[in-house]
Formats: structure tokens, C-alpha cells, sequence
């Protein structure tokens, strides 16, 4: 049993856990700002350019069976402006921070003592020789 919850705090304490659930949490609130920016700011300049802020009035009735394309409309022009808005975003934060281009992301295991090393390194870090970097 002891080692069943030595286990279990090793695991959920392990840094790659904490640092997932700071990105989950950090992810939502900013998925609620960009909500917020996209519905409040710019389906708003949407609606002054098209005359209304959605379209959910436009349905087709087809032998009285109503097809709401209007909603649909609504969804998509949100997505665009939403996938847009945070292309934008993240270009401006990458900009600021100096970090236009990231470099390769991921683990492969060392040919000599097999730890996990990240793909574009080029001395391993725990046995110190010489490993050809995997870069795409």
C-alpha cells in the first residue's frame, strides 16, 4: 500500500503533470478572453458592416420542416473570427517575446544509454556523448 501512494505522488506531482494542468488552466482563461474579444467586439463590428450581429433569423422551410442555415452561418462566421483572432494573438505574443520560430518539440530516446533526450539535441544530457539530431 506504502508503495502504491509513493506511486501515485511521484505521479501527480511529477512535472510534466503540474505543468499540463497549469496550461489547461491558463488555456481556459484564455479561451474565455478571446470568446470575449470575438463576441464582444468583433461580431459587433461584424453586425454594423452586414446590419445584424448573427443570422440566426435565416431558416428554409422545405414542406414544413424548418432547416436553420441562419445558426449555422452564426457558428461558422464565430469560428473564423475566433481561429483568426487567435492566429493574430499568438503571431503578436511570439512577436513580443522574440520567439518567432519555436524549435522542434518532443523526446526520442538516446541510441547509447536510452533516457529520453529532446529530439534536436546533440549531446545526450545524461550519458554526455554525441547523438545525431532529429530535426525535420
Amino acid at each position: 500500500m506504502r508503495t502504491l501512494l509513493t506511486n501515485f505522488r511521484n505521479f501527480a506531482f511529477s512535472g510534466s503533470l503540474v505543468d499540463l494542468a497549469v496550461g489547461v488552466a491558463i488555456g481556459a482563461a484564455f479561451a474565455t478572453v478571446v470568446e470575449s474579444l470575438v463576441g464582444d467586439v468583433i461580431l459587433p463590428l461584424v453586425a454594423a458592416v452586414f446590419g445584424q450581429p448573427d443570422f440566426t433569423a435565416l431558416v428554409l422551410t422545405v414542406n414544413g420542416a424548418q432547416i436553420r442555415y441562419g445558426s449555422f452561418l452564426t457558428s461558422l462566421v464565430s469560428f473564423l473570427l475566433l481561429a483568426l483572432t487567435i492566429m493574430f494573438l499568438v503571431q503578436a505574443i511570439r512577436r513580443a517575446t522574440g520567439r518567432e520560430t519555436a524549435g522542434a518539440q518532443g523526446n526520442r530516446e538516446c541510441d547509447h544509454c536510452k533516457s529520453f533526450i529532446p529530439v534536436d539535441a546533440s549531446v545526450c544530457m545524461f550519458c554526455t556523448r554525441d547523438v545525431d539530431p532529429v530535426v525535420p
